[in-house]
């Protein structure tokens, strides 16, 4: 029987102005989180995004900037790499739906829909300015929502109360390419995804999902296409997209949300290109009976991940449909939304360079808005960094490192480190380890963080009550057996921390780098801790200078950062 792999995708962000926290809670550090622990776990995985790069608000923003739309997609493309990296968000690849070898595949899933059956032409109204002469489909267009009177509805949505806008029924319609209100209603023939052909093959799949997908995800599916799928229009009349590869079809695209979810399998093809691997792309990832396919994304791409995705994968043949779709709700700033327009947010590279890495991952993790929406506070940001990650796991780290290297400077032998597989501590600390496996396996990412911290609390405890410092005044061979154990829990603290704070894991671990091999590592991460004895078979010295781990949080930053919001 083959190994299992994991091929793992993380929402195409869209080109079009910075990310922000929301963002990075909504998908990015989630998923990041699962590919580290799988492969910590040995398995063989890909972890595969890229840039969402067409569609009119690109359209309309690159206008705006006075720059063509390839220069302005490439920016936010390199501004979004820039910003993942940072927040050690590592991808195996991160490609662009511009490219032409996006380009190359969407035609081949168009062709194969095509000639299946499940493209055809239909006939609808659209809005036309007769001024500047252009179609105005979806964001192209604002006015008044037929529904509440919001005088700012969109083409495509009302950002005030919800409503999926038909845009032909806005009232007082304004042209946001030249401000024009000299708007006509034309019909228009489009080609669609005949996606009510697909209906029952499409739910005997996702029945099947009822026990394995989120109670957030499945009901919500379930609701939208049990009576049946509904045709979707695939392209436009613009100036910037992909071609309709068929004759005659000259200024029409394909829409921004057929082509975007082929950049997965596009960028993973391009991967194992560049990276000269003989594996196929399809045979071997999208289409193996062998692999796992996770989405994460934001609850607002649940549609496109759940029903349109998989309907175009399993009718087109070339791909299998998700697995595992744990999508998370919405991440706000200090109980509102994200508002870049207003001022109400936050700038992620500014915030990295103000707070670093752990401090922000940490948070983040922690109020991962897995099954409500959660609020980002700065005030709640500083209290779990500095009580939680500063003073459980930073001062643990520094006093049981310092104390080791100030007491035992030729190592604490190895006779010190016998018995703690055996004793109680190990036990929980195996049945701890092997917990926080399944929870990661199971996707609770929030809850797995919380167990990491349950952990270091043991540890902060088990160092606190043993006090060594008053041990080694009387007995110093059992101040030097509270050491031991202590480096234990360190080092094993630092194995778990890699899928969620690999730069306070790398630091932690370079205490233990003259006795820990890659080996080691995995064994402990599985939660078989009876390699410990292997490992410290020859005992421990700290040999490199002590630092500390987890600077804390001043009250100053944090005024600086609610001022800002203002």
């Amino acid at each position: 029987m083959s190994q299992k792999k994991y091929l793992i995708t993380a929402a195409l962000p869209y080109a079009n102005g910075p990310l922000h926290f929301g963002h990075m809670a909504g998908a990015y550090l989630a998923a990041d989180v699962y590919n580290r622990h799988r492969r910590l776990r040995g398995d063989k995985t890909l972890f595969i995004c890229g840039s969402d790069e067409h569609g009119v608000a690109i359209m309309l923003n690159a206008k705006k900037a006075k720059e063509d739309y390839k220069k302005y997609v490439d920016g936010w493309h390199e501004d979004h790499k820039k910003l993942f990296k940072s927040y050690g968000v590592e991808f195996d690849f991160f490609g662009q739906t511009s490219a032409e070898y996006h380009k190359e595949e969407v035609e081949k899933w168009f062709h194969s829909l095509n000639d299946k059956g499940y493209i055809g032409t239909q006939d609808g109204q659209q809005l036309f300015c007769n001024d500047c002469k252009n179609h105005l489909p979806d964001r192209f267009v604002e006015g008044t929502c037929y529904k509440c009177d919001y005088d700012q509805a969109r083409g495509d949505e009302c950002p005030n109360c919800g409503e999926l806008i038909d845009s032909v029924r806005l009232k007082d319609p304004v042209c946001k390419i030249c401000d024009s209100k000299n708007i006509s209603e034309v019909t228009v023939t489009q080609y669609y995804l005949l996606m009510s052909k697909f209906h029952q093959e499409y739910r005997q799949w996702f029945e099947g999902k009822k026990d394995s997908w989120r109670k957030t995800v499945f009901p919500y599916v379930d609701s939208l296409t049990k009576e049946n799928l509904h045709d979707r229009a695939i392209t436009r009349d613009l100036d910037w997209g992909i071609d309709v590869p068929l004759p005659n079809t000259e200024g029409k695209k394909l829409y921004v949300w057929f082509d975007a979810p082929i950049g997965y399998v596009s960028n993973t093809k391009k991967f194992l290109e560049d990276s000269n691997s003989k594996e196929d792309y399809l045979k071997d990832w999208w289409q193996s009976d062998d692999v796992e396919l996770t989405h994460f994304i934001g609850k607002d791409n649940i549609i496109f991940h759940t029903i349109i995705f998989p309907m175009m994968s399993m009718a087109s043949g070339y791909a299998h449909p998700a697995d595992q779709v744990p999508a998370n709700q919405f991440l706000n700033l200090e109980g509102k939304q994200f508002s870049k327009s207003t001022g109400h947010y936050v700038d992620a590279h500014k915030a990295y360079a103000d707070f670093g890495q752990t401090a922000l991952r940490y948070y983040l993790l922690s109020i991962l808005p897995e099954a409500t929406d959660s609020s980002f506070s700065w005030e709640q940001l500083q209290a779990k960094v500095n009580n939680e990650l500063a003073n459980n796991i930073g001062n643990f780290m520094n006093r049981c490192l310092k104390f080791t290297q100030k007491n035992w400077s030729e190592g604490i032998p190895a006779e010190f480190f016998k018995g703690f597989v055996e004793s109680g501590f190990g036990k929980t600390l195996k049945a701890d380890i092997l917990e926080l496996n399944e929870l990661l396996s199971s996707y609770q990412i929030k809850k797995g963080i919380e167990k990491v911290m349950v952990i270091g609390q043991s540890a902060n405890n088990y160092f606190s009550d043993s006090a060594p410092w008053a041990q080694i005044k009387t007995d110093k061979e059992a101040a030097a057996k509270t050491l031991a154990y202590s480096s234990i829990y360190a080092l094993c603290l630092g194995v778990i921390m890699k899928p969620f704070l690999p730069e306070l894991s790398s630091g932690i671990l370079k205490h233990f780098d003259n006795i820990l091999t890659e080996e080691f590592s995995t064994e402990i991460y599985l939660g078989k801790i009876e390699v410990l004895n292997e490992v410290f078979k020859n005992g421990h010295s700290v040999e490199t200078q002590v630092e500390a781990l987890v600077p804390k949080i001043e009250d100053e930053l944090i005024k600086q950062m609610l001022a800002e919001l203002d």
